[in-house]
């Protein structure tokens, strides 16, 4: 009986591990990215929530960017909830862009209008030099 208990458990796990991938293995860490847009959307919903910005160049061009960012449970003991993140404000958002090329990338730290400061990624995905570096294609 202890043996297919032992299976039991290993396959658990490993279904648990394949389920939340790791960090590295959708952003990439060597490509910061910090861009200043209207937050358009937010999904306030497990296992991360995301938001999403317009992000208006140096000619205008508007592009959205989706950030993914913690799961809401995590958010709210950090005293952020759904209701602090306003449709129609200005915010910053620094992380990693997506490996995939795409317009997507972490969310790590949210700063607010008003200068405020918010961790909304992972503990691990922090890395406060990141927060000066510029963004691509001239975007704030």
């Amino acid at each position: 009986m202890s043996g297919k208990l032992g299976i039991a458990v290993v396959l658990l796990l490993s279904a648990a591990a394949f389920a939340h991938h790791a960090y590295t293995a959708e952003f990439d860490t060597t490509k910061p990215i910090k861009l200043t847009g209207v937050l358009t959307k937010l999904e306030w919903t497990n296992p991360h929530i995301w938001l999403y910005l317009d992000v208006k160049d140096e000619n205008g061009k508007i592009t959205s960017w989706g950030f993914s960012a913690s799961p809401p449970g995590m958010l709210t003991r950090r005293g952020i909830t759904k209701t602090s993140l306003k449709l129609g404000e200005v915010l910053t958002i620094s992380g990693h862009r997506a490996k995939d090329g795409s317009n997507n990338a972490s969310g790590n730290i949210v700063t607010f209008a008003d200068g405020r400061d918010a961790l909304i990624g992972q503990d691990q995905a922090l890395r406060p030099a990141e927060l000066a570096s510029p963004a691509p294609n001239g975007a704030k």
